[in-house]
């Protein structure tokens, strides 16, 4: 029979125990931790007070009272809230629908022939003048817009005079027909350096062997755009797209320092119809109902472009 006697360590000898493999996720969760509590304490906590809020009667003062979804069904029915609705599809095409289509183009020609005839320097120069207002606070920006449009003095209105087009000069902010393409117009330059810097940044990784194959088989510009620029880029448009679609349903102060969503309700948008609500007439409860409507719209067009993202990848 034979028998096995366990080593004692040697003196100084240090016992270890033994090696479990990490894994992947170890060593990531506490540091995603902060982040988490950061998020759950400024975004889903408020959210869950605002959800209900919106299930209440409510003035701000007092005791709310519960009313159940009495603030849905007179959502579905309110006119005023479904012509800001159809105010923020207007908002979609101006800031998300024609900034990606200018900037697309705008990209394409300052990295493809500016870069090429005037060098690095005068694109850089180009592409920082179109992304500057996006650095500038958009209040700054719309009281500047707000000089420029005034009916009386404005910017505009003197050009078109100088220029012996004064039967142009209109009210571009208290016209109830111009105000709401005014301010899309204002947004379509607000949000147009943003398309043009990610697309910028995504011709980078496009094989500059693509484009001389191209031009040495006589694709003109507009060829070489349409059939290697927009396929190669494909991900950063999906990524603008989505970016902007979220912006322009989101869009509150523009609108508040530009019009204050008039004249007569022209160009109100959810956000700015829910906030009027809550402060002005003190409905808190209808106006958390609005909120949350916008909230749960906006996260589900997030998860739907992320998801036809991801497919069109795969």
């Amino acid at each position: 029979m034979t028998v096995t006697v366990a080593r004692r360590p040697a003196a100084g000898e240090e016992r270890h125990a033994p090696h479990r493999p990490r894994r992947p996720g170890d060593s990531y969760a506490l540091y995603l931790l902060p982040g988490a509590l950061a998020f759950l304490a400024v975004v889903v906590v408020p959210f869950l007070m605002n959800t209900g809020v919106s299930f209440t009667d409510w003035q701000g003062v007092g005791s709310p009272e519960w009313s159940g979804l009495a603030n849905y069904r007179e959502l579905v029915g309110d006119e005023d809230f479904w012509a800001s609705f159809r105010h923020s599809l207007f908002m979609v095409v101006a800031m998300a629908a024609v900034p990606t289509a200018l900037g697309l183009v705008l990209a394409a020609a300052l990295f493809d022939f500016v870069g090429k005839h005037f060098g690095d320097r005068v694109t850089a120069v180009l592409r920082a003048c179109f992304y500057l207002p996006q650095v500038l606070p958009i209040a700054v920006a719309g009281i500047v817009w707000s000089w420029i449009l005034a009916p009386e003095n404005g910017s505009l209105n003197e050009v078109l005079k100088a220029v012996g087009l004064g039967g142009w000069q209109q009210d571009w902010l208290g016209d109830p027909d111009l105000a709401l393409y005014t301010v899309m117009a204002v947004m379509v330059w607000v949000q147009l350096g943003f398309p043009l810097v990610v697309f910028m940044a995504g011709l980078q990784r496009v094989d500059p062997a693509l484009y001389e194959a191209a031009e040495l088989d006589g694709a003109g510009w507009w060829r070489r755009f349409l059939h290697i620029t927009l396929p190669q880029i494909r991900p950063e448009i999906h990524v603008v797209l989505l970016w902007c679609t979220i912006a322009a349903l989101k869009v509150f102060g523009a609108v508040y320092v530009l019009t204050k969503g008039g004249p007569g309700g022209a160009t109100d948008v959810p956000s700015y119809f829910s906030f009027t609500t809550f402060f002005e007439k003190t409905q808190v409860g209808y106006g958390a109902a609005i909120s949350t409507v916008l909230t749960v719209l906006v996260l589900a067009l997030a998860l739907v472009g992320l998801r036809l993202q991801e497919r069109a990848e795969r």
